[in-house]
């Protein structure tokens, strides 16, 4: 049996901002963008692995009203999981997602003492995203 990550959801408040950190500033591939009773799903792909989508959706999108709330509560919270990201260049990487001015940088490129060497952003709707050298 073969099992692979195909999906991750990140959600957002804002999908355009969103969109702009996750394409401009990360280098992703938009695949495709749908609509609908006025929510947006934008699915993301990294060139080098086309077959992982990061789906940008917002806490309402297909959901009850008491459930989009809670999600929106810990998303402006900054409590909700955020995405790793590996780079073969994290100082390249790190340069970029800075000079893009869409985020909040919590953590520079940093040595851990538990080995990676990584840095740590708030994307625009506040979930974490860190980079480290691959």
């Amino acid at each position: 049996m073969t099992l692979s990550l195909s999906h991750v959801h990140v959600y957002t408040d804002d999908p355009d901002a969103s969109l702009t950190f996750y394409r401009d500033a990360l280098g992703l591939e938009v695949k495709s963008e749908v609509e609908g009773d006025g929510y947006r799903w934008i699915t993301l792909s990294p060139n080098d692995q086309p077959e992982i989508e990061i789906v940008l959706s917002q806490p309402h999108a297909g959901r009850s009203q008491e459930l989009g709330d809670q999600i929106a509560g810990l998303l402006a919270k900054g409590e909700l999981p955020g995405l790793l990201f590996r780079a073969t260049d994290l100082d390249a990487a790190f340069e970029r997602i800075r000079t893009a001015g869409t985020v909040e940088i919590l953590q520079e490129p940093t040595s851990q003492p538990w080995g990676v060497r990584d840095a740590a952003f708030r994307d625009p709707a506040g979930n974490m995203v860190r980079v480290s050298q691959a």
